[in-house]
């Protein structure tokens, strides 16, 4: 649905399409009153759909945050809608990390978007709520991290190890843009780059919840099913276990006063393993928030 003006983007129901400028649309949804505006960023090539998404049979994020405040999510460039391409406007791929905050911002204020909002990031969307956050501190009262790749992953690894990683994380690039050349890529060094260069963050209520089913044991299967390359050495899920561990314990000290959730009985996706896990720890950061606290624990 494509609704000229776009008034009703800042209030009511809405989905459709929003003019961001320099002749670009990106697809927008909202529901639900209240404040704070809570924004969900999903991760690397997924829609604003995933955060409709349930696989335990509990009720989706994005229907429980609207049960007790404004919730919103879009769909950056090149992010497909299962088997359908993204409903935003394409552009040139790879993009980083500052990349989608330039959108991100275009597309709050074109919507009218009410903010300062809670920010949520699952995986690549974590990286980009924690550089919004750098680049507008004013726009972003508390923040939820969901399994968020972040640069203290690539810092946990040493350069081989990082050289797997990066390939396993967004395969590669030169390959899947001459077959996909609309799919969302992402330049994972300079984005990494651009958030050790980043302003610290000021104190906010924030909750970072981690992953906790190890992929140490799956990957030789994953590798004799063809579903990670054949010179994946068979051990590197424990690489990447070791990694990750060493990367969620540093987001929880990016700011004081913040909640790590590590045990989750969840894989990567927590949103859809465990998505009232993940809507309780929203609305813990919106209480905290609409309290006036700055951490959300003491």
């Amino acid at each position: 649905v494509v609704t000229p003006g776009f008034a009703n983007a800042a209030s009511g129901d809405f989905a459709g399409l929003v003019d961001i400028g320099e002749g670009r649309r990106m697809y927008l949804e909202c529901r639900g009153t209240g404040t704070p505006t809570v924004m969900l960023v999903s991760g690397l090539k997924a829609s604003a759909s995933d955060w409709a998404m349930s696989a335990s049979g509990a009720a989706d994020v994005f229907s429980g945050v609207a049960g007790f405040s404004r919730v919103c999510a879009y769909d950056r460039p090149g992010a497909p809608v299962g088997d359908e391409p993204s409903r935003s406007d394409p552009v040139a791929q790879p993009t980083t990390a500052a990349d989608a905050v330039a959108d991100l911002q275009a597309l709050l204020a074109a919507a009218d978007i009410q903010t300062p909002a809670v920010f949520v990031g699952h995986s690549y969307g974590g990286l980009i709520v924690r550089l919004y956050a750098s680049t507008y501190p004013r726009e972003v009262s508390g923040m939820v991290l969901v399994d968020a790749l972040t640069e203290g992953l690539r810092d946990a690894e040493t350069s081989d190890e990082w050289a797997v990683q990066r390939t396993l994380i967004n395969g590669d690039i030169a390959e899947r843009l001459t077959l996909y050349p609309a799919l969302e890529q992402l330049d994972t060094d300079r984005s990494f780059d651009q958030l050790h260069a980043a302003a610290p963050l000021a104190p906010m209520p924030l909750a970072v919840l981690s992953a906790d089913r190890p992929w140490g044991p799956l990957v030789p299967g994953m590798i004799a099913d063809g579903v990670l390359p054949a010179d994946v050495p068979a051990d590197f899920g424990y690489v990447t276990d070791r990694a990750q561990k060493q990367a969620q314990a540093m987001l929880a000290r990016i700011v004081p006063g913040a909640e790590h959730v590590t045990h989750t009985n969840s894989g990567h996706e927590i949103h859809k393993d465990q998505p009232q896990l993940v809507t309780d720890a929203i609305r813990a950061v919106v209480d905290a928030v609409r309290d006036g606290r700055s951490g959300l624990l003491p």
